[in-house]
């Protein structure tokens, strides 16, 4: 199925293009669209810190206040001018082009010290432009034109704060010009400046987005195209993105994933080919007794019969094995527990075995010490101890031995069934409780039962929340093993 979506690279690309342009347009809104305001504020800032260290230099009085002063206003490019009373010059330190407090009119002072005086000893006057705002009222016609057009500084805007302060008994002015915008040449400079940048950004950021864009990408890219081979069934594809924590973890899974995968499938396929060996022996033997019984003349013995007979059982009994296998797997086949004598329940399943040992020359050997009772489903538990001993008569050497041993513990029962054969080796000890697995891969019919008892028990022994294994060494055969806990007969 093909997908319309952009792929990873590709948007992880865009997402950087994108970052880069919105940087760019803050970029642009704060340093030319704003920057009057943030000027604004941070000269106004500015100037009122310059304000208050003034104003203590002036109460001071010191000697060097006028050094002082200059000083002050030369690092913070403002204008300091402080009078007496009258309008008198004590200090003047102006570095603003434009500023123009030393030769301030008479009318102009007196308004000033009016305003601040009225204002509680502190005012501010805002100049804009060609209009000295102090004079807009009437300004006379013998006042300077230069103090009034602002040396051509149209645009410009300035504050001028006003502070009346007593000094050793007698009042000073004090005056402090600060330029709250700044010049055309600065914002042109700013908007060239901003051009390049912009220009230099972009470039840059193209390269760097298809650079990062691609090495972030490119493990998923990878885990992705192995993805597409696991799902085409192709399970030896290994998974190699190792480039970032989660891809690596990611890769580990899938890896596992695949191996399961690779394991489940070949056992599904020896599956179907054992299940289809063990179904056709016995059709095939049925189908032949039954036409030898129809078409010969004094072939329809018993023993024929017999045989006929044994299969169809066979037969039914792999059926009951699969459908029983199913219905633990599905969850549907649940347990009726009670408290029963375990040990006798042993006893019961191993007499079904006299024939065999009479016939085929078997010997099983059971231990106990002492009737256990547990609590479980008889039935199924009957299952298990009837399973294993047929796993281990499958499987056990040429002495044809079988040991199935109880041991007790504090709280629960152990039973153990040993066989002599070759034992398992230790990569396949998790899979011998797969259904139909065989650790010789020949599939051949079992002497007793129908292949699925391991699968059928391991489902048992969950349903019962048991504790179950295997021990084995190839050449020294098996045990399997269980334990139950055991249930109080005094209660």
């Amino acid at each position: 199925m093909k997908h319309e979506k952009i792929s990873i690279k590709w948007k992880i690309f865009l997402f950087l293009c994108v970052f880069v342009v919105i940087l760019l347009v803050v970029l642009w809104l704060l340093q030319i669209c704003y920057l009057d305001s943030f000027y604004k504020f941070i000269s106004t800032k500015t100037a009122e810190r310059v304000r208050e260290q003034a104003i203590g230099l002036v109460l001071t009085g010191d000697e060097g206040i006028e050094s002082e002063l200059d000083l002050l206003a030369a690092k913070n490019n403002l204008a300091v001018y402080v009078t007496d009373y009258r309008g008198e010059p004590l200090y003047n330190a102006e570095y603003i082009a434009t500023s123009r407090l030393n030769t301030l009119p008479k009318e102009a002072f007196d308004r000033f010290y009016k305003e601040a005086k009225e204002n509680g000893g502190s005012t501010e006057i805002s100049i804009k432009g060609k209009e000295a705002f102090f004079f807009r009222k009437k300004p006379r016609m013998d006042m300077p034109p230069e103090f009034v057009q602002n040396h051509g500084q149209e645009t410009a805007e300035s504050v001028i704060f006003i502070d009346i302060l007593e000094v050793e008994g007698k009042e000073q002015v004090l005056f402090l010009n600060c330029l709250l915008t700044p010049v055309d040449a600065t914002v042109g400079t700013l908007k060239i400046e901003l051009v390049c940048i912009s220009i230099l950004m972009l470039g840059l950021a193209l390269v760097l987005a298809f650079i990062i864009s691609k090495h972030i990408s490119r493990s998923m890219i990878r885990v992705n195209t192995s993805a597409k081979e696991l799902a085409k069934g192709n399970f030896d594809v290994v998974f190699e993105g190792k480039d970032y924590k989660e891809i690596a973890e990611l890769s580990e899974i899938l890896n596992h994933a695949a191996k399961e995968l690779g394991q489940t499938e070949k056992l599904r396929r020896e599956l179907i080919a054992n299940v289809s060996h063990d179904l056709r022996t016995p059709l095939t033997m049925i189908i032949a007794y039954a036409q030898a019984m129809q078409d010969l003349p004094g072939e329809n013995t018993p023993e024929n019969i017999q045989v006929v007979i044994d299969e169809a059982n066979h037969l039914a009994n792999l059926v009951n094995d699969l459908l029983d296998l199913s219905k633990l797997q599905s969850g549907v086949m649940t347990k009726e527990s009670r408290c029963f004598d375990f040990t006798a329940s042993i006893h019961s399943v191993l007499q079904r075995y006299n024939k065999l040992i009479e016939q085929e020359g078997y010997r099983i050997i059971f231990a106990s010490d002492t009737s256990v009772m547990v609590d479980g489903d008889e039935y199924k538990l009957c299952q298990v101890i009837y399973n294993l001993v047929n796993n281990a008569i499958n499987y056990t050497g040429e002495d044809k031995k079988v040991f199935v041993r109880q041991i007790v513990k504090a709280k629960n029962v152990r039973i153990e069934v040993e066989d002599s054969g070759e034992g398992i080796a230790p990569e396949d000890i998790p899979y011998v409780w797969e259904r139909y697995y065989k650790t010789d891969k020949n599939h051949k019919r079992a002497v007793s039962g129908t292949g699925l008892g391991l699968s059928i028990v391991k489902n048992i022994l969950e349903l019962h929340d048991s504790v179950y294994g295997v021990e084995s060494q190839t050449g020294k055969g098996s045990i399997f093993w269980f334990e139950l806990e055991m249930c109080n007969t005094n209660k």
